[in-house]
């Protein structure tokens, strides 16, 4: 493999109960109830396409004012609850990865939904190890789409049967597979039999097996 491209949360950093905090503030201010159950179904979704969701979960209509500011209120919760983010908060193995990664001169990406993706890498000091993020900025087709990615190995100058995704959310072993690259699942066992590799966290991989 010439290339890695990495979604971001759940990956390589954890702030889904940051995210599922802020969804659920915007829900309750609707009168919608909304848990870890329901916050399943936004994993890997785009903040639009979210609160779209959320409002078909609690059969409601808003209008296009009040959709964008609750957008705008979710993403101040969001990023004033992980103001304190540090490199300390990688998930296990990730920091090794892509040390030996680099040293083998395999390239290095990442294939985010989510607007805030370079303020995560650089409040976790791992920013410099990417030649390429693609985020939810960078794209028209959310995943399950592939565009992300393809967009990423677009970048790499690779085509995608030489890059390796790695994900955590259906919609984005979905979106890897659509784009023909090999489509690593990490740490959700309800993906595992999409994935082309499962693994429960990147400390079972091995580096070396892929340059």
């Amino acid at each position: 493999m010439k290339a890695f491209l990495f979604d971001l949360d759940g990956v390589l950093v954890s702030t889904e109960h940051n995210h599922f905090l802020a969804w659920q503030r915007c829900a309750h201010s609707l009168g919608i109830a909304f848990t870890e159950k329901e916050n399943e179904l936004l994993k890997g979704v785009s903040r639009v396409d979210s609160l779209k969701k959320i409002l078909v979960l609690g059969a409601k209509t808003i209008s296009t004012e009040e959709f964008e500011d609750l957008l705008i209120s979710k993403n101040d919760f969001y990023l004033e609850s992980i103001q304190d983010l540090n490199q300390s908060n990688l998930l296990p193995g990730v920091l090794d990865l892509l040390k030996s990664a680099k040293t083998k001169g395999i390239h290095l990406g990442v294939g985010s939904s989510s607007k805030n993706a370079n303020f995560i890498l650089d409040k976790l000091q791992i920013r410099s190890y990417f030649e390429v993020v693609i985020d939810g900025n960078g794209v028209k087709d959310p995943k399950p789409h592939p565009e992300v990615f393809l967009n990423g190995a677009r970048a790499l100058g690779l085509d995608p049967s030489v890059c390796m995704v790695f994900e955590d959310a259906a919609s984005g072993i979905a979106a890897a597979k659509a784009g023909g690259f090999t489509a690593v699942g990490v740490g959700n066992p309800h993906i595992a039999n999409m994935a082309d590799i499962y693994l429960n966290d990147l400390t079972e991989f091995r580096v070396e097996q892929y340059a």
